[in-house]
């Protein structure tokens, strides 16, 4: 933020301009400018994937008040990041437009720099985890490539003769011990003795790589949902633009800015959700939680889901108003209210409550005890693809209906596109998703919270076959 700060305010690394007009930028300033840019995306890679986990790692899971406090935690770490966005979508960005970039840049500079010092000044009083496994990346490369060396044997039905250290080992070491479970049983074959020189794979070490596999399969299935949420930022600004905007006679509300209301929805639905609809639910089903993870993401789909239906339908009203009107210029503004988005958008906020904190607590709670900032990464991996998903289907969808001199559906010209079939093409998408989602989630086994005590200490034994039934998602 430095840098960028100095991009913006240093004569020597930014354009000069006279009357407003301002010079064509030299090589060596938009040089400064990306490497400015590229070392915030790689800070951000730094933190976004840590910050969250080191966060719930304060929480003791041995502590029945403490993980009560933590199940809350997602939903207010989530509450004050969006809190933050508000800031910077309403506040910062009247900042850089009125008084100046440099100060627009300079403000979050120094709230980075202050948060670095309350960081280091709270340090010794942070709780770190100590992480005592081996290579689990190695690991989970070898457990499938001695799972299908094996894949000619018969797995044993007896599980003991699978191949695991004794349980004092995992009690000196401190390590995690990981008991079977039955899905994807093809990888047990990684644990089966024989007479070779080869080791085995432990059955710890199998169960970890299965673990990784069963976010990658529900990682899978969160990939067009994100593309649902992309449209905040692209087809629904699009959509925005050509209607009236205009509050009073003169005020005239940038497209961009109905975005806040995403984030508005989700700031009043957190507490909600937070401390009325856990403490009922939880009356009702006994979990901490309310209900469980899967659950929640679940109804954030479906809320998503309706929001793009609802999209849908207002871009059929709008359409009817361009009919009516015989409106055929691109520039031409569609005498209907740009407050007929509001709804879309309040409902994916709504729907950030169930998804997106859903999302980043089920990564992070079903990861590997050592890996749980692979968890965070999913999460912003996620996001991050289907942007780019996003990008492709309206290319795609676009040179298609566009091919043969058709009507494009997402042209140039919005008020002579179709994107009200576009809209219905996103939701037939996602109900199929949703249906993939569901199967997926009934075979999900999740962590289990069980512990047994060895002498003095204890090992976590985060495996059990749990009840997979559709009531237990």
């Amino acid at each position: 933020m430095i840098l960028l700060t100095m991009a913006v305010t240093v004569k020597s690394l930014r354009p000069t301009c006279t009357n407003g007009i301002c010079n064509k930028a030299s090589s060596l300033q938009i040089a400064f400018f990306y490497m400015s840019l590229y070392t915030i995306a790689i800070g951000a890679g730094g933190t976004k994937p840590n910050i969250s986990t080191f966060g719930a790692d304060q929480f003791d899971n041995y502590s029945i008040g403490e993980k009560k406090q933590k199940v809350s935690f997602f939903n207010w770490w989530m509450f004050s990041s969006f809190l933050g966005a508000l800031f910077a979508t309403l506040g910062l960005v009247y900042i850089q437009e009125n008084l100046g970039w440099g100060l627009g840049y300079g403000i979050p500079t120094v709230g980075l720099l202050v948060s670095l010092v309350v960081f280091y000044i709270g340090t010794p009083f942070y709780r770190h985890k100590v992480i005592k496994s081996d290579n689990i990346a190695k690991d989970l490369v070898r457990v499938p490539i001695v799972a299908f060396r094996n894949r000619k044997l018969q797995c044993p039905n007896d599980l003991l003769e699978l191949h695991e250290l004794d349980s004092h080992y995992y009690k000196s070491t401190g390590k995690h011990q990981v008991h079977h479970t039955p899905i994807f049983r093809f990888l047990d074959k990684a644990a089966i003795k024989k007479c070779s020189r080869e080791s085995p794979c432990t059955v710890t070490k199998v169960e970890v790589a299965k673990r990784v596999l069963g976010l990658t399969l529900i990682w899978l299935v969160t990939l067009i949902p994100s593309t649902l949420w992309a449209q905040v930022n692209t087809l629904f600004v699009k959509q925005g633009t050509t209607l009236d905007r205009k509050i009073g006679s003169g005020f005239q509300i940038p497209a961009a800015s109905l975005g806040s209301f995403v984030t508005l929805s989700m700031l009043v639905s957190v507490p909600m959700y937070d401390q009325y609809f856990v403490p009922f639910m939880r009356k009702k089903t006994g979990n901490p939680r309310g209900i469980t993870i899967l659950q929640r993401l679940g109804i954030g789909f479906v809320i998503q889901i309706v929001a793009v239906a609802v999209a849908s339908a207002v871009e059929v009203k709008r359409m009817r108003v361009i009919k009516e009107f015989h409106i055929a210029s691109p520039k031409e503004v569609v005498p209907m209210s740009i407050f007929w988005l509001l709804p879309q958008y309040s409902l994916l906020g709504i729907g950030d409550v169930f998804n997106a904190i859903g999302l980043l607590e089920f990564f992070y709670d079903q990861s590997p005890e050592e890996m749980q900032s692979l968890g965070t990464t999913f999460f912003t991996s996620g996001i991050g693809l289907g942007n780019f998903l996003n990008s492709f289907l309206v290319t795609m969808i676009d040179k298609i209906t566009s091919k043969g001199g058709g009507k494009s559906w997402i042209g140039d010209n919005l008020n002579d596109s179709r994107l009200d079939y576009y809209y219905g093409f996103l939701v037939m998408i996602s109900i199929v998703n949703m249906g993939l989602f569901l199967l997926a989630a009934s075979k999900y086994v999740y962590k289990s919270d069980d512990t047994k005590e060895f002498g003095e200490g204890c090992v976590q034994m985060e495996a059990k076959a749990l009840d997979t039934s559709p009531l237990t998602l």
